[in-house]
């Protein structure tokens, strides 16, 4: 009879161990990964209505003009008009505001990482998202996805403040989960967000159990909410592809060494005219502002009689794939994406850089295409397939993330059959970026950003 008394007694005590255990337990990888589910569904909330509001100011500038403008000769004034005051409103709150808002704001986040930075996230949010909104609705040749990981990492910051966390691991981790959770949101692809954190981000983001979880857990999140609010369709469909021919692998390497030219070029170009913009500029608020009702203005105008040339690169990456254009003017849509592309984004305006690259890419990979197609009649090439290598390619050489770019063209287009003359461009355009000294676009933009920061403090404090 005692033995039977003591099993309750032994199965309360067990309990009341484990209830106590449960109690002293450290319960912050728990709460981390809690916030990373819901920081990916605000990030995949917010970054689809960015998305969806970009959109709809493009249009409600275009229809606005046609409809109000009937004289064809005032179109282009009227759209230049437009379009440069919804380019002036996103310079002017980035210069008021939120100087930290300008460009993509991945480096900036980079800096995050790095405690080099900081994370004013009650500024950046309204300041990047209405900001945003004027830049690319101006017509300007600008992506919505940087911005999207900038907006995704500030949310992070926000609940990490709002919930009182106090250690340092917990935040990089959630600003990890929350920039992986925006890049998701852009491009609908979870596994491009996820690499990205992991290949591009890789100096600063501090690996744990915890903080991989957390970034899956992002992404999937904000993936979720993104296609429950706008479909699961693929952001590019763009049809489908047959598998390159081994005989035509070799033609897909010399197009990667290509772009790791390409790349180089790219990233020269744009460091210089951002240095050329900054020394204009003095620092002057209406510099600033004037110079981006200007540029913005004459994308707006350019789209008028030539929307090929401007916009963020979704459609013309569409016409190209549906063989829309020929070899010529590929080479001159190219030419003048390579200006536009450049001078928008060097200049500080809130937008990033991927679609455009992505577009460019898709361009230079039509023009080798065609050129491949009239060398090597015998072959079965589509030329579709280089233009697709050609997105991932370019990416890879300025970034210098080559997973990543093979992983999100893939995600991108649903063209997974074409994952071996991807890495093989991909790969390409990587060796000879590293081989010819080029460096990482975002790792040298962050290093320009603190050299100007520590300029300034020595001089504000001198």
């Amino acid at each position: 009879m005692m033995q039977a008394n003591s099993t309750p007694k032994s199965d309360n005590k067990t309990h009341f161990s484990f209830l106590r255990h449960l109690k002293e337990s450290d319960k912050t990888p728990l709460k981390v990964l809690v916030l990373a589910a819901i920081i990916g569904a605000v990030v995949g909330l917010i970054g689809s209505l960015f998305m969806l509001g970009t959109e709809w100011v493009s249009h409600i500038r275009v229809s606005s003009v046609n409809q109000y403008v009937t004289n064809k000769w005032l179109i282009i004034p009227a759209m230049f008009v437009a379009s440069a005051l919804l380019a002036m409103l996103g310079y002017y709150l980035v210069k008021r505001f939120s100087p930290e808002s300008g460009g993509s704001g991945i480096p900036e986040i980079e800096g995050a990482l790095q405690d080099l930075r900081p994370v004013r996230w009650w500024r950046v949010i309204p300041v990047k998202f209405i900001g945003g909104l004027g830049t690319l609705g101006s017509g300007m040749v600008l992506g919505r996805e940087g911005p999207t990981v900038q907006l995704g990492a500030n949310i992070s910051q926000m609940f990490y403040d709002l919930f009182r966390l106090k250690d340092n691991e917990s935040r990089h981790t959630l600003l990890a989960a929350g920039a992986a959770a925006g890049l998701s949101t852009a491009f609908n692809a979870p596994l491009a967000g996820i690499l990205f954190i992991i290949e591009e981000m890789r100096p600063q983001f501090k690996y744990s159990l915890i903080s991989i979880k957390a970034v899956f857990i992002g992404a999937v999140t904000a993936t979720i909410v993104y296609r429950l609010i706008n479909g699961e369709a693929a952001v590019l469909n763009i049809g489908q592809f047959s598998a390159a021919p081994m005989e035509t692998l070799w033609l897909y390497l010399i197009l990667g060494m290509l772009f790791g030219v390409v790349g180089i070029a790219f990233n020269r170009f744009l460091l210089y005219l951002q240095s050329r913009f900054l020394a204009f500029y003095q620092n002057k608020i209406s510099r600033f502002v004037l110079m981006g009702g200007l540029i913005g203005g004459s994308c707006g105008a350019i789209g008028v009689f030539a929307p090929e040339v401007v916009g963020g690169g979704y459609s013309v990456i569409h016409q190209m794939v549906a063989n829309s254009f020929t070899i010529t003017l590929l080479m001159v849509f190219f030419a003048l994406r390579f200006l536009t592309s450049t001078i928008s984004f060097s200049s500080g305006a809130p937008g990033g850089i991927f679609s455009p690259l992505l577009a460019l890419g898709t361009l230079f990979g039509g023009i080798y295409g065609y050129a491949a197609l009239e060398l090597f009649p015998n072959y079965s090439i589509e030329v579709g397939t280089f233009a697709i290598a050609g997105m991932g390619a370019l990416f890879a050489a300025t970034v210098r993330a080559p997973l990543t770019g093979i992983v999100l063209v893939l995600e991108m287009t649903s063209n997974y059959q074409l994952i071996l003359p991807m890495i093989i461009t991909c790969i390409g355009a990587t060796m000879v970026a590293q081989f010819l000294g080029g460096r990482p676009l975002y790792s040298v933009l962050l290093e320009k950003t603190l050299e100007r920061s520590e300029k300034q403090a020595t001089a504000s404090n001198a």
